[in-house]
């Protein structure tokens, strides 16, 4: 088993090949699930959460655990594990990220649970925060009651705040990079 995720300088994973492993769904779905905890995880837990993602239903039906099942296990799981991505070991059917994971994270934009990217989130409060500012600055009616420093405090405090939830959901791999 691979000790964790260690950073490296330069991908050791051609663009293309990334591109063709992040194509698929379940894939990405394995990445992202392992990516949300630090031990490894077995074959049946893994393909349980995916299907469940997938069917919309916990847990899901039969069928579909089962479809999940075999693809991770005849193609996508050997497929990651070739590229260094995960360490799926075949015997006692756990699965865990290795360093190669980095390389695909870059290419993997992160969605919040309100359906949009990290990167949109900050960007929108960016502005947000520049128009009230601006606005305070300006006299708006409202918004010049409260000083312009003030609404900037408020707002980094909302960065600030939003950088650290950010960063608790994905404390596990962060976890495994520094450990690496």
């Amino acid at each position: 088993m691979g000790m964790g995720i260690a950073h490296t300088d330069e991908s050791s994973i051609e663009p293309g090949e990334i591109h063709d492993i992040l194509r698929n769904d379940r894939r990405r779905q394995v990445i992202e699930q392992l990516r949300s905890q630090y031990e490894p995880l077995e074959l049946r837990e893994l393909s349980e959460r995916i299907a469940a993602a997938e069917s919309g239903e916990s847990p899901a039906p039969r069928n579909v655990r089962e479809s999940v099942y075999n693809s991770l296990h005849q193609t996508h799981l050997p497929k990651l594990d070739e590229r260094e991505i995960i360490d799926y070991d075949k015997d006692r059917k756990t699965v865990e990220l290795l360093e190669g994971a980095s390389d695909v994270e870059v290419y993997m934009e992160v969605i919040n649970r309100y359906g949009m990217t990290w990167a949109t989130f900050y960007r929108t409060l960016g502005v947000m925060s520049l128009l009230v500012v601006v606005a305070s600055d300006a006299g708006v009616p409202l918004v010049a009651d409260v000083p312009a420093l003030a609404w900037g405090s408020a707002f980094l405090g909302l960065f600030a705040v939003s950088a650290c939830y950010q960063l608790w959901s994905r404390r596990w791999f962060y976890l495994r990079q520094l450990l690496a």
